[in-house]
């Protein structure tokens, strides 16, 4: 795997951020960044803010490599309000990713459910219109200046690896995972990030960690994040 950080200096992460926005309640919105601030490839996690677990897996990767040897263009959180209350949406009670200017945007809410065999009747609002929220603004405005081949943006708990347009990058994830690969995820995302990505020709990779506790998610997904954001796992054939 190469050199990593030593166990014990594992407890905080030594690599430099940049602040790219701020949330609805003022905090900022982070990068961690390579060396050189360029990259090909942009790591998300915790856009939903009920998915914290992606945030956990995601960090502790980025704080086993050591300085110089990140590749990859790292948001631990893409939704802090949200992550803070425990809540999906943001502090406006806003679905994030479906407040994406998208082609299929719509103003109609949103549905989800909290739990596998829920039923999917809890609304959110896509906001008052597509990238109403300053969340969603600032995350374009990075990917737009960044410029980036691929996204991967962490989700729970579907257990799957979706890309709708299969991907070498999603067909190694699912790989490494053991997770399958799908190409849509079986009910309408309009205004979806996946969607903006697709539009712009933009590879968008979604990998739903599995239902499972956070010891296991990280002995599982760790050491492919970590291949992930130093480049062992490259973009392309």
């Amino acid at each position: 795997m190469g050199t990593m950080v030593e166990r014990r200096d594992r407890g905080v992460i030594r690599h430099a951020h940049t602040v790219y926005g701020s949330s609805v309640e003022g905090i900022p919105l982070t990068v961690h960044l390579p060396d050189s601030g360029n990259t090909d490839l942009v790591l998300l996690a915790a856009i939903h803010g009920d998915e914290a677990e992606t945030t956990v897996v995601v960090s502790e990767a980025l704080r086993c490599i050591v300085r110089g040897d990140l590749r990859a263009a790292v948001i631990l959180c893409g939704n802090p309000d949200g992550a803070l209350r425990g809540t999906r949406g943001n502090a406006r009670g806003v679905d994030l990713n479906r407040n994406f200017p998208t082609s299929n945007w719509s103003p109609d809410p949103v549905c989800y459910k909290t739990r596998a065999n829920d039923p999917r009747d809890i609304a959110l609002s896509p906001g008052e219109r597509a990238a109403s929220e300053p969340e969603t603004a600032a995350l374009i405005s990075l990917l737009e200046r960044l410029n980036p081949r691929a996204v991967v943006s962490l989700h729970g708990a579907l257990a799957c690896i979706d890309d709708s347009g299969g991907s070498h990058l999603a067909r190694q994830l699912a790989t490494r995972c053991a997770l399958p690969l799908v190409t849509e995820i079986g009910y309408p995302t309009p205004g979806s990030m996946g969607t903006w990505a697709g539009e712009r020709k933009l590879t968008l990779v979604t990998w739903e960690l599995e239902a499972a506790s956070l010891y296991d998610l990280k002995d599982r997904h760790v050491p492919i994040l970590i291949d992930l954001m130093t480049g062992r796992i490259g973009l392309e054939a």
